[in-house]
């Protein structure tokens, strides 16, 4: 098993990292441009978030396919090859001819992209030791938001010059070129056990996966959770691109460097986690979710930037412990267990325009912060209720070991009396 701050250790984590950093590259570019596709296509609010929810709902369905299969063949082909078919793909999406066209090519690219995320912690629980893997979490969740910043940036600024044609030919270029390093950096997998894979087994894992009450509040968790935050963003595009604000495709796009308070919150999470529960993080990240939408309210954009950094931190905190809790809980079928844990997230992240849409059209941002509240409040519920399942759990823990001399004393005397 690899330990914490190794040579391993390092050159592992940077992989993943770098590989996290390249779907989320692909997944989030087109993000900035929503304003400008709905004028330029002439198709509503919702019609256009679609080039943002049939990726992600493609992703979502492409777990159910990439995490078993992991646990039968290896995870390190999966994520090489679905790194090498997105970044094609982001190249082929520069010549798309229509929107129709566009969001076939999206749902097909989303269904790559679910590869790496659908594998890599389950490779890290196979390979990492538990504070390594704790470590490791972090980092890679921070190359997430990391490649979230990277994507929209790229995409706004250079579909400002050149038009989005270019901006997919730049974002498939660079993935193709991160690739090659990806490739030569990850480590080949030393711990890891195959499984024949059948699919009665593999609906057998799912379903003992969902049974599991700790893993299904996790999911929960993590899938309402990313249907508020990155919804947010698509509807705050909407809202900073009309009067008063103004703002054009390029400014849209530096809004997502808000992201770089996720990296933080990432980064620290596995620090945190060594002084508090992960439920207790957890909770802590929702509360920022909470602040931080409310600080949004205000009519300053320095404040709503502000809220949004506040958003990210919390979110990414929550999301790092959230996943790494699967990843510990899951005793089997760990590529199961935490791809499962993705497809609930990408799944939130899909449908959120459909719960959001209808309190933008009737208040506006107003709306959006209070759906989102709706959802936070049951997400904090999950988290503190993880938290009581984790204490009773250490009560029991405490109490076992000292019931069980008495037990066998109990045991000794009876012969004694029957004497």
């Amino acid at each position: 098993m690899i330990a914490v701050r190794t040579r391993a250790w390092w050159r592992a984590t940077l992989a993943l990292c770098l590989g996290s950093f390249l779907v989320f590259i692909n997944l989030y570019a087109p993000q900035p441009l929503l304003p400008a596709l709905r004028e330029t296509y002439e198709v509503s609010t919702l019609g256009t978030s679609l080039v943002m929810s049939v990726a992600t709902l493609a992703l979502a369905a492409s777990l159910l396919l990439f995490g078993p299969l992991s646990d039968a063949i290896g995870r390190d082909a999966i994520m090489r090859l679905t790194l090498l078919a997105a970044g094609l793909l982001s190249l082929g999406l520069a010549f798309a001819p229509n929107f129709e066209t566009l969001l076939a090519m999206r749902a097909l690219q989303g269904f790559v992209l679910g590869g790496l995320p659908a594998v890599a912690i389950a490779w890290m629980g196979d390979e990492f030791e538990r504070p390594a893997l704790l470590s490791a979490v972090g980092f890679y969740i921070g190359a997430n938001s990391l490649g979230g910043i990277s994507g929209r940036v790229v995409g706004g600024a250079v579909a400002e010059v050149g038009g989005a044609p270019v901006s997919f030919l730049v974002v498939g270029a660079m993935t193709l070129g991160g690739l090659l390093l990806f490739w030569k950096l990850l480590p080949p997998a030393r711990a890891f056990t195959p499984r024949h894979f059948e699919l009665r087994s593999a609906l057998a894992d799912l379903g003992g996966h969902l049974g599991n009450p700790l893993l299904l509040g996790a999911y929960l968790l993590g899938g309402l959770n990313f249907l508020i935050f990155i919804n947010q963003y698509s509807y705050i595009t909407f809202r900073l691109a009309e009067a008063p604000f103004g703002l054009g495709t390029r400014t849209l796009g530096l809004i997502f460097l808000t992201y770089l308070g996720g990296t933080l919150g990432s980064s620290l999470s596995g620090r945190l986690a060594s002084r508090w529960s992960q439920p207790v993080c957890m909770m802590l990240g929702i509360m920022m979710l909470f602040g931080g939408t409310a600080v949004t309210l205000a009519g300053s954009l320095a404040w709503i930037i502000t809220g949004l950094t506040l958003n990210a931190f919390g979110f990414f905190l929550a999301h790092a412990m959230a996943s790494s809790w699967v990843g510990r809980r899951a005793r089997s079928a760990r590529g199961s267990a935490s791809a499962l844990y993705l497809v609930f997230y990408y799944t939130g992240a899909s449908l959120g325009g459909f719960w959001l849409e209808p309190f933008w059209r009737i208040a506006g941002w107003d709306g959006v912060a209070l759906a989102s509240w709706l959802i936070l409040a049951v997400t904090l519920g999950l988290a503190a209720w993880l938290w009581r399942c984790e204490c009773r759990e250490h009560q029991e823990a405490e109490l076992a070991p000292a019931s069980l001399p008495q037990t066998s004393s109990r045991r000794s005397t009876r012969p004694q009396a029957d004497l």
